[in-house]
């Protein structure tokens, strides 16, 4: 294969499992041309076709399930990871459809739960994730819905939690949270598929088996945030959904693709495993 395009964020969780791969941490590794970015960019940049290899929300991709199929390995998925919904002050649950609310994303996994749990909030803006927070301090929205890091820092700020709405979802369906995961480009051929999901796997099993290789790298883009919240992070959101996604993560990607997009047939394999 040619030198491949690859896109993932720069959240820790994600250079925490791609580091050996793009760092040289693996013998004969797929030559790749990466880009980090913001998990709204990365979902933009699917939605237009730029890239081979992209780490997008489970939303986006259930959107763009014709032209991408997921890898089995590097999802950011299970129990307790889903998205808050925190404000300045106590709100009651029945006035959140009028809230003014910062989203990360339209197309995020976040969006989707907020939409899930309060289908008449269609008050939304869009905002970085790590803009959330200071955007309801100042008032310029109600709520917010945050992911990543934030979910470890937001009381600090004097915010507090409506509601998390991963649970609200894990009550509701009593399966795992599909954030994201590791989206490849259908145009692929079968051997090619399995060529880069056992490269994906690797990469994932290489930094479980040497996390602090991988630190440096983490580092170099969370720069600005604390070590202990770095690690909560890929402690949170790295699993053993990210070394190989179960069964059980197939239904709630399935389940959470039943509710975006009725249509999609459920003949349409939606993981690497389900046509190798």
């Amino acid at each position: 294969m040619t030198k491949l395009k690859l896109a993932f964020s720069t959240c820790p969780n994600d250079t925490f499992i791609f580091d050996a791969w793009v760092n040289g941490h693996l013998p004969n590794a797929l030559a790749t041309s990466p880009f980090l970015g913001d998990i709204d960019h990365l979902n933009a940049m699917a939605k237009n076709d730029e890239t081979d290899i992209i780490k997008i929300s489970y939303h986006a991709f259930i959107h763009l399930a014709e032209k991408y199929i997921m890898l089995d390995a590097g999802s950011a998925l299970g129990f307790g990871v889903g998205p808050l919904l925190i404000a300045k002050k106590e709100i009651s649950l029945n006035d959140i459809p009028q809230l003014r609310i910062a989203i990360p994303g339209e197309l995020t996994t976040a969006a989707m739960l907020l939409k899930y749990a309060f289908p008449e909030a269609v008050n939304t803006t869009v905002m970085l994730f790590s803009e959330i927070e200071e955007a309801i301090l100042s008032g310029t929205v109600d709520a917010g819905v945050i992911i990543h890091e934030n979910r470890f820092t937001y009381q600090q700020k004097g915010l507090i939690k409506l509601l998390d709405l991963g649970s609200y979802w894990e009550e509701k369906t009593t399966l795992p949270i599909p954030l994201g995961g590791i989206a490849v480009r259908r145009s692929f051929n079968k051997d090619q598929l399995l060529e880069i999901n056992v490269m994906m796997q690797k990469s994932v099993e290489f930094a479980f088996a040497n996390p602090k290789t991988s630190m440096p790298y983490v580092k170099r883009y969370a720069a600005n945030m604390d070590t202990e919240v770095m690690q909560q992070h890929i402690n949170l959101y790295v699993n053993n959904e990210t070394l190989k996604i179960d069964e059980q993560g197939k239904k709630a990607v399935r389940t959470l693709a039943k509710l975006i997009r009725p249509d999609l047939p459920d003949s349409l394999p939606l993981f690497t495993s389900d046509i190798l």
